[in-house]
């Protein structure tokens, strides 16, 4: 017997809302669509479009998300959260809590860049509307990006690679994807200024990097900044679980972040004893021996 009234039963159902899932007893819709129709039909990228923007891709589109989306799986143990999901393994965690761990550091510094890029060029597009040309817009957009976030420009510049291989692959597809009219290209050409702009300042190329050509992605496909990093936890999400799952099968107990015969440096106080009249009556250890 049901006890609710139509109007609790209504209540109750706007409770949550939704406009991604309608599930019923034996029916599944992804915005709108049946899933046994998905099934097989969708790439999970192509899966990804339709859950975050409502409608399934356009032609060209969907192979562009899965590119970038594939292109930042993984960049080994230097990259902190790839080390912390080794680390955790060690602690005796299960996979998703590695993977928990590893995906909670993607933050501003590490992981946000694409992100911050995807603003970057957004704001010299508003320039552009406003009327200035692109050079004087990528100039007033880099001066308040410098301003805001300091000399570091999201995208631009990498601490390993002269040149990021998987950002010179992204923006070749990116040119064959405005040749087919599959994007606009406007970002694309905002992208390379920038770099332009930052080479002309400096004396010297600071080359483009994944976070730079992922963001040119998500910006020509019309996807807000903030998705970019959701976008990003997602892509590395790949390497994070490949990484903890290959610790887990070479096993290890405790691992930190540097090998146990190194030591970091300690710059606090000299060693010195306690004063006479704080220590305890048991045995004291000498001043400079370790204690046992």
């Amino acid at each position: 017997m049901n006890d609710h009234t139509d109007d609790e039963g209504q209540a109750c159902g706007q409770w949550w809302r939704t406009g991604i899932i309608d599930m019923r007893p034996g029916s599944i819709r992804y915005r709108g669509y049946a899933v046994q129709d998905l099934i097989g039909n969708l790439g999970f990228a192509e899966m990804i479009w339709l859950m975050l923007r409502g409608e399934l891709p356009g032609a060209g589109q969907g192979a562009l998300l899965d590119a970038a989306l594939m292109a930042a799986v993984d960049h080994g143990p230097q990259a902190p959260s790839i080390a912390i999901s080794r680390m955790a393994m060690t602690c005796g965690v299960g996979l998703n809590n590695a993977m928990g761990s590893a995906v909670n550091v993607l933050g501003d510094v590490h992981g946000g860049a694409g992100e911050q890029a995807v603003e970057l060029y957004g704001d010299i597009a508003r320039h552009l509307d406003a009327g200035m040309d692109l050079a004087s817009a990528v100039r007033t957009g880099l001066d308040a990006c410098i301003a805001r976030r300091g000399k570091y420009v999201p995208g631009f510049g990498h601490r390993f690679h002269p040149i990021d291989p998987r950002a010179v692959r992204l923006m070749a597809l990116m040119d064959e994807a405005v040749g087919q009219g599959v994007i606009a290209g406007r970002h694309v050409a905002i992208a390379r200024a920038v770099e332009a702009e930052l080479q002309a300042r400096k004396g010297r190329r600071l080359p483009m990097n994944i976070d730079g050509a992922t963001a040119v992605v998500y910006a020509e496909l019309g996807f807000p900044a903030e998705l970019a990093r959701g976008l990003f936890c997602l892509s590395r999400s790949v390497g994070i679980l490949a990484h903890a799952w290959e610790q887990h099968e070479q096993g290890g107990r405790n691992k930190g972040p540097i090998p146990r015969q190194f030591l970091p440096v300690y710059d606090g106080h000299p060693p010195r004893d306690l004063p006479p009249d704080r220590a305890g009556q048991g045995s004291r250890t000498p001043t400079g021996a370790p204690a046992r």
